[in-house]
């Protein structure tokens, strides 16, 4: 017999982080790490429409990054010391650094704003940068001082960095004009 999925335990609006602490599910740690969660999924989309092998295995691996982040933030910042979660590295921006710069030696320059779309597969790109942003903003709520989050800030960060240069390479790859943006006037 399977293990139901329901527990009925957030029907009151509450939720427990990992060690147990009970939090209203408006929280922002709640808000943080759901956001991520659906980023993540955004992002497995975008690994399903992307053809490049190479981005396919990149954007594989920032899903289990994505998985670290929300164990991170799904946790009682107390009770994480004493909890076996795994910790984001600066090896992880790095690599988003390292594949933005492989990248984006391939794309013409840009002189303009670009408007987001073009193709299916860029315009969902463009879509998880946004939720990557969005991310990033309730990561800095939640931080209110401390430094715990500061580099789930930066590995957000950098990759909406990654998802726009991977929008622009996808719409080259797929020999897809961009759109400048021209402002009226």
């Amino acid at each position: 017999m399977s293990i139901k999925i329901y527990t009925k335990t957030g029907d009151n609006g509450m939720t427990s982080l990992l060690g147990g602490t009970k939090v209203l599910k408006s929280d922002l740690r709640i808000e943080a790490y759901g956001t991520v969660d659906e980023l993540n999924s955004y992002v497995g989309l975008c690994r399903d429409l992307v053809a490049d092998n190479a981005a396919k295995n990149v954007l594989r691996e920032i899903q289990d990054r994505l998985f670290t982040i929300g164990a991170s933030l799904a946790c009682d910042p107390q009770k994480e010391p004493k909890m076996k979660i795994p910790d984001l590295k600066e090896q992880d921006v790095e690599l988003l650094e390292k594949e933005m710069d492989r990248i984006n030696d391939v794309l013409p320059e840009m002189k303009n704003f670009i408007l987001p779309g073009g193709h299916p597969t860029v315009s969902h790109l463009h879509i998880a940068r946004c939720v990557c942003r969005r991310a990033e903003r309730c990561c800095v709520r939640l931080q209110e001082g401390r430094t715990e989050e500061g580099l789930i800030i930066k590995y957000l960060n950098r990759l909406s960095d990654y998802l726009f240069i991977l929008a622009r390479f996808v719409a080259h790859l797929l020999q897809v004009g961009e759109s400048p943006w021209k402002p009226r006037g």
